[in-house]
């Protein structure tokens, strides 16, 4: 996996210009991904791309472009066919954006190319069959976008190619066999498409491979025992035609008729792929002026076979078609809402909620392997948890009134985990929300989940929101996370806010919630109660930022990473990317730590101090600031207009400088949360 950009840095001040040839290539680009120049002002026409002033652009010692990282950008254009001219690319980066149109075929004559990382867009089209010929390519990331088409088979010429994520697209079509003699293969992700057909028993011998991933799609047959030694690294969840023996929850394999039964006719009468029996030999008719006995006796076992052959295939195809529908209009009703109350009928929530009371008050997940890991007597700790944590379901369908529309607060629109958001009232009175989690997005291990659901009951702070509970459904196969409600919502709707808006915050507001939010921050940094490591948020960001009846802030969602699949997690990222929270560095490294969140923890108070949600371009132009007392006008100047002078200035420059170091591009050079708090606390 190319790693340019950090050692490119090295070598600006001597490398040789790139040619002239490069800088119009990469100006066609810009054209491309940013129409209207919003997000690639640093790419101008008369610079050298490689003396370090084009944003996300690295070139190698002999001066040619070598790696583009652009991504959580915001860039919204199409890929160009003139990206195949930088014939030194190796690495391109252009994931979480939100862009559009196909992947040229261009794109295979970038031959040094090792990483290509295109997911988490809106790219549509067939992949490429072209980027079979790109002969170095080790990564190919190109989930979370819109393609069509079949998986192309020229993918198996690819000798070094060892990650290919195509989960979450409209792929058809058969896996093809070719995948298997990818002899660097370690992780195929396919899930989340509408492929069919049976799994390549020589993509199971695939010498390297350690998860395949092929959930959520049409595939039918035998699965390859062989892929038994991949243990939990084998997912293959909701197809519903795989069967075999050595796997949990698959059917064992049955043959088309039953062995121990005659056939009804004899095999040389199948000529056919489909089986149907053959036309009458000619030779039969010729018999009849010889032996009339014979030739009528001939054509009338032809014409039977013909008969029962038919009628095999109309009885195969009516149970075949049957259990399609059945199992359509059943996967339609967990897709469609994550659930199977229809929101169009008043009466259906009811009717459900009925049937649901009148199963076992507490019922648990079933995962796709079978285990129950809120079974009693199964651990210690899953039985402390049935104890203190466990809500029984009744009780949460009472409290949404069987999660009425009126009390739905959100509902995911981006296929992502959440089902839906409910407002809901306990039996003692207590106002709490009640997140709805599909069960294919929480994590598979028992002992994963386990973990996760720990860390989340042990997590207690004043800055953090209180985890009250939660209730598995087995009847409706969705997961329910309880908390407190934070009834003045979250800080986004307090963000680019018109000119006498009630909604406004004071300056007093604003501080009180930064140093909150740094107080949950290194709650979760800490070593608290037992944890040994600290606990990074990921996905810290406005939205996430919840303000009680006082407006003290309270940090959403902690520790819920733990219990989601990793799959989930990578898009949920999505969002977080678009809008400016994710530090620069998960490019390369893939990793988030806590110098992560103190990135995002110095964008939210950036858009404290100017009131709106978009500081990409301000907090850019500030990175050139220092830190001395002097460049506390430029701070100044950024504060919301609509406090109308009405801040501490000097308080206003701390900020300013705590979110400028706090978001700066290195996170060797970001502080820790604890010098942060520090800093606050100084007058």
């Amino acid at each position: 996996m190319s790693l340019l950009v950090p050692l490119s840095l090295f070598f600006f001040a001597i490398v040789p210009a790139s040619s002239s040839s490069e800088l119009d290539t990469l100006m066609t680009i810009k054209h491309s991904l940013d129409p209207q120049n919003v997000f690639l002002t640093s790419w101008t026409p008369n610079s050298d791309p490689c003396s370090g002033g084009f944003e996300g652009v690295a070139c190698n010692e002999q001066g040619h472009v070598a790696n583009i990282s652009l991504q959580g950008k915001g860039l919204y254009g199409s890929l160009p066919a003139a990206v195949g001219d930088l014939k030194s690319l190796t690495g391109l980066y252009l994931h979480f954006n939100a862009l559009s149109g196909t992947i040229p075929k261009e794109i295979a004559n970038l031959s040094d190319l090792t990483d290509l990382y295109l997911n988490v867009n809106n790219l549509y089209g067939d992949i490429p069959h072209e980027i079979g010929h790109m002969s170095n390519l080790q990564v190919l990331q190109l989930c979370c976008n819109k393609f069509t088409g079949s998986i192309p088979t020229e993918l198996g010429n690819l000798e070094r190619l060892s990650v290919v994520a195509l989960q979450n697209n409209e792929l058809s079509g058969a896996i093809p066999a070719s995948l298997g003699q990818l002899q660097s293969l370690t992780r195929l992700d396919l899930s989340f498409n509408n492929l069919f057909g049976p799994i390549p028993v020589r993509l199971a011998d695939a010498p390297k491979l350690e998860s395949l991933d092929i959930q959520n799609n049409s595939l039918s047959g035998n699965v390859p025992p062989a892929l038994g030694r991949l243990k939990g690294g084998f997912q293959y969840i909701n197809n519903p035609g795989l069967c075999g023996t050595e796997f949990t929850n698959l059917l064992a394999c049955k043959s088309l008729f039953d062995p121990s039964k005659p056939e009804p006719f004899e095999p040389d009468n199948f000529s056919s792929p489909k089986g149907l029996p053959a036309s009458v030999d000619p030779k039969d008719e010729r018999k009849c002026s010889d032996d009339e006995t014979h030739c009528q006796k001939s054509l009338q076992y032809s014409k039977m076979a013909l008969v029962f052959g038919v009628i095999g295939i109309i009885v195969a195809s009516t149970v075949s078609g049957l259990s399609m529908f059945v199992w359509y209009h059943r996967h339609q009703k967990q897709k469609i809402g994550c659930g199977i109350i229809d929101a169009s009928s008043p009466s259906s929530s009811l009717q459900v909620c009925r049937k649901n009371n009148n199963a076992a008050s507490l019922i648990s997940l079933e995962y796709s392997n079978g285990w129950d890991p809120l079974a009693k007597g199964k651990s210690t700790y899953s039985q402390e948890i049935l104890e203190s944590f466990m809500f029984d379901l009744e009780e949460v369908e009472r409290a949404t009134q069987c999660f009425s529309e009126v009390n739905l607060l959100g509902k995911s629109n981006n296929n992502n985990y959440l089902c839906g958001i409910y407002k809901g009232i306990l039996r003692d009175r207590s106002h709490v929300v009640v997140k709805c989690i599909n069960k294919t997005s929480c994590k598979s291990d028992e002992t994963e989940f386990l973990k996760g659901l720990k860390i989340m009951t042990s997590i207690k702070h004043e800055n953090l929101v209180r985890f009250r509970g939660f209730c598995c459904s087995k009847g409706r196969g969705e997961c329910f996370l309880v908390y407190d409600f934070a009834p003045n919502g979250n800080l986004s709707q307090y963000l680019d806010l018109k000119k006498g808006d009630s909604r406004v915050l004071e300056w007093s507001t604003r501080a009180s919630i930064i140093h909150g939010i740094a107080r949950g921050i290194g709650y979760l940094h800490g070593k608290n109660k037992g944890r040994k490591q600290p606990l990074v948020h990921q996905n810290i960001s406005a939205d996430n930022v919840l303000l009680d009846a006082h407006y003290n802030s309270l940090l959403a969602d902690s520790g819920l990473h733990k219990l989601l699949a990793d799959d989930v997690i990578f898009s949920t990222l999505k969002a977080s990317a678009a809008k400016g929270y994710l530090a620069p560095e998960y490019a390369t490294t893939g990793c988030l730590t806590e110098k992560s969140d103190i990135y995002a923890f110095g964008v939210i108070v950036f858009q404290l101090l100017t009131g709106k949600s978009d500081i990409t371009q301000l907090y850019n132009h500030h990175q050139a600031e220092t830190s001395s007392s002097s460049s506390s006008c430029g701070f100044n100047d950024m504060v919301d207009d609509n406090l109308e002078g009405r801040f501490s200035e000097s308080e206003a420059a701390k900020l300013g400088r705590i979110a400028l170091v706090c978001t700066h591009e290195s996170p060797h050079e970001r502080p820790s949360m604890g010098h942060v708090m520090q800093e606050l606390s100084e007058k």
